[in-house]
């Protein structure tokens, strides 16, 4: 009976160190991964006072601002002001930027996928303060911030799918 215990023991003892082995690898790989993911630096620019902005330094701000962005080099982008709002406490300058990938194959892209930013500019905070920023992804009520909100590729990516998919389903 002494060596049927003795057995057991082992037996659970070596049971118990595997399942302690895999919980503390389990919550090693979850640390990393979850480190991985919370480590990444949200991106920003310092955005310019709303005494100094005009609609043509909006545009380099938004270029530079894009410039952060983690993206493929294919991506090509054309920014264009649309138009400027007067609003009862601020200003607001919208403007949209239009991405494509072109290739040799086709240098005119069948899809194109928009990112649309409005800039705002208080009547009422003082004018030393910064700019407001926010856009948002075609096909999606979204706003994001910047600073606030890492941009994704896939955005793009998406937009540009689901406009091919819906050509692609369209007989003429």
């Amino acid at each position: 009976m002494d060596d049927n215990a003795d057995v057991l023991n082992k037996e659970a003892s070596t049971i118990i160190e595997l399942a302690l082995q895999n919980a503390q690898n389990y919550l090693l790989h979850k640390q990393i991964t979850e480190n991985d993911c919370t480590d990444y630096e949200i991106k920003n620019i310092n955005w310019t006072a709303c005494k100094d902005f005009t609609i043509e330094l909006g545009k380099k701000q938004i270029e530079e601002y894009m410039s952060t962005w983690e993206m493929h080099p294919r991506w090509l982008y054309s920014l264009e002001f649309l138009q400027e709002k007067d609003l009862e406490f601020h200003r607001q300058y919208h403007y949209r930027v239009q991405w494509s990938i072109p290739t040799r194959r086709r240098p005119i892209p069948q899809a194109t996928a928009c990112v649309y930013f409005i800039i705002s500019t208080s009547k009422i905070k003082p004018q030393t303060l910064p700019v407001e920023v926010y856009f948002l992804v075609e096909s999606n009520q979204l706003q994001h911030r910047p600073g606030k909100t890492r941009f994704r590729e896939k955005w793009l990516k998406d937009v540009i799918e689901s406009k091919t998919l819906l050509q692609e389903s369209i007989d003429f």
